[in-house]
């Protein structure tokens, strides 16, 4: 008996590990999974059947009229922005450790190249980053055009020698104010899409009362399953926005501030390159401020400065 509980847990272990390395988006996928399993199980625990939740007329009428509300209450921009953020949170955050220690890795190599060779060194890397044989090392950064014209700007910043380090971090976190902002407004369209779902179930609802009150004068047996069919509908719009979109709206918001911290990381970087700062102290600098998740350990930070 010992034996076979010491190999279930290790079977479980093992099961709990693998999903670990996956990452982000299995636990999107866990999640979606044990919602509908609860649900579901604890209907049909109860002596429920599943196929009286099957009502494709009231998916249709929900679906359709919260689809069309959130068309018509967000702009196109904001669209596409959301429906990239919905595809981002089940691939998981880009903004994790492995890209930190790429980040890291880039900006010492370029700050030594910078404090030994001079700015002018930086020139052709950042006119043409996608030709450089610094940025080229550091695939997470150069296929990420967002983090790579960040970069490029706020290092072409200090190259210019026009601006102070005040003026360079006003103009870096205005920048990160309007990603911000652009965040924000998918996660609030989101939001609000989730907000006016239960009352989409309200309306699918009274539209099965209607029905059920044609056919009052029919058998019992019909009654109660027009009445089934619009409770049906107010079970939907509750589930979809408090069991889903709800909670999909909560996970674009913190992507975005994984993506905040981030480029408040590069720039927390470039100001110290450009107040006089050593390339060794600035990157030790920067580790502190890292989530521990994300943050290198010291041996990698090791392996950094001895690869630089």
């Amino acid at each position: 008996m010992v034996r076979s509980i010491e190999v279930d847990c290790g079977i479980v272990v093992g099961i709990v590990l693998r999903v670990v390395r996956l990452g982000d988006r299995m636990f999107v996928i866990i999640g979606c999974v044990i919602v509908i399993g609860s649900v579901l199980g604890g209907f049909t625990m109860a002596g429920g059947h599943m196929m009286a939740l099957v009502h494709p007329s009231e998916i249709v009428t929900i679906g359709g009229s919260a689809l069309g509300a959130m068309i018509v209450m967000t702009p196109t921009k904001v669209l596409v922005d959301m429906m990239k953020g919905l595809i981002g949170s089940l691939k998981g955050s880009p903004f994790n450790k492995p890209l930190y220690v790429e980040t890291f890795r880039c900006l010492y190599e370029l700050f030594k190249m910078g404090r030994r060779d001079g700015l002018l060194a930086w020139d052709a890397h950042l006119n043409d980053p996608h030709e450089s044989a610094v940025f080229s090392k550091y695939p997470r950064i150069a296929h990420n055009h967002h983090v790579l014209d960040f970069m490029t700007g706020a290092l072409t910043a200090v190259t210019d020698g026009s601006a102070t380090p005040e003026q360079i971090n006003d103009q870096l976190q205005q920048e990160i104010k309007i990603m911000d902002d652009e965040h924000h407004a998918a996660v609030l369209a989101l939001s609000k899409t989730a907000d006016a779902l239960p009352g989409f179930g309200i309306v699918a609802a009274v539209l099965g009362i209607v029905i059920t009150m044609e056919a009052v004068s029919g058998p019992v047996e019909e009654i109660g399953h027009k009445v089934g069919a619009a409770l049906v509908g107010t079970f939907l719009g509750i589930l979809l926005s408090y069991g889903f979109l709800g909670p999909l709206a909560g996970r674009l918001e913190f992507l975005g501030m994984a993506e905040s911290a981030y480029f408040r990381t590069i720039t927390n970087a470039v100001l110290g390159f450009h107040a006089g700062g050593s390339p060794k102290a600035i990157i030790t600098q920067l580790r502190r401020g890292v989530v521990t998740e994300c943050r290198p350990s010291r041996d990698e930070m090791e392996e950094i400065f001895r690869d630089g």
